[in-house]
């Protein structure tokens, strides 16, 4: 049995999860995006070299994502040599998939607490991320996106837990990919549809219905290890 392999619905799966994140990603990105704007200077700011820019920054987080997947797995890797530990491994991934849930409802926000112990790296990444500004050409925003990807988020060390179980560092880096084209539509939404969409992942109803969807996705994978350690 591998509950988190490779097949299509982890995947897609991992894909939803992002978008279900968009309230937490518009919370926390939205400002960034705005910054990473205006570091590039006015004489450069046409639509085309801002829309390229952009690109270049979620490119770059994406990268980040994927980079910290891959480690993430290849770590779960030397911890699962065992059964047991290949199963408890996958257990934490599916548990910390329902923390995701209830931070996503704001039932519960324990992840903070996660969010927090990042912040000591992210104190030594930000000054890297000064030095690249202004901004003026796609390399350095892909640069300035690869370190953004370190950013403190709860949500993000959820699917991190995920990728740590996925059995290989080529399916971490795989499952965060997924899920940072899913987090897209949020961070990249801009005026009406930002205000949009906003309005729409943050009301209650959407919040629930995504919590309920990840905690039904988690609760199966944690049935699947319980019947495949009866057999």
């Amino acid at each position: 049995m591998n509950p988190v392999g490779l097949d299509l619905p982890p995947l897609l799966a991992a894909f939803v999860f992002g978008l279900l994140g968009g309230a937490h990603c518009i919370g926390m990105c939205g400002g960034i995006m705005s910054a990473l704007t205006f570091a590039v200077p006015p004489s450069m700011r046409s639509p085309a070299r801002l829309a390229g820019l952009l690109l270049g920054y979620n490119a770059g987080r994406v990268a980040s994502y994927m980079v910290a997947g891959a480690l993430a797995a290849g770590l779960g890797t030397l911890v699962s040599l065992a059964p047991a530990a290949r199963a408890a491994l996958q257990a934490l991934a599916a548990m910390m998939l329902i923390l995701m849930a209830l931070y996503i409802a704001h039932w519960w926000k324990g992840l903070l607490a996660l969010e927090a112990l990042g912040r000591r790296l992210w104190r030594h990444v930000e000054p890297v991320g000064r030095r690249l500004m202004p901004v003026v050409h796609l390399p350095q925003a892909f640069a300035l996106g690869a370190l953004w990807g370190w950013l403190p988020c709860g949500l993000v060390y959820s699917m991190l837990a995920w990728s740590l179980a996925s059995g290989a560092p080529a399916q971490g880096a795989l499952l965060m990919g997924a899920f940072g084209l899913g987090t897209l539509p949020a961070v990249l939404a801009t005026g009406v549809a930002a205000r949009s969409l906003s309005g729409l992942i943050r009301h209650p109803a959407t919040r629930t219905l995504a919590a309920l969807s990840i905690i039904a996705f988690a609760l199966y994978q944690l049935w699947a290890l319980v019947l495949h350690a009866l057999h």
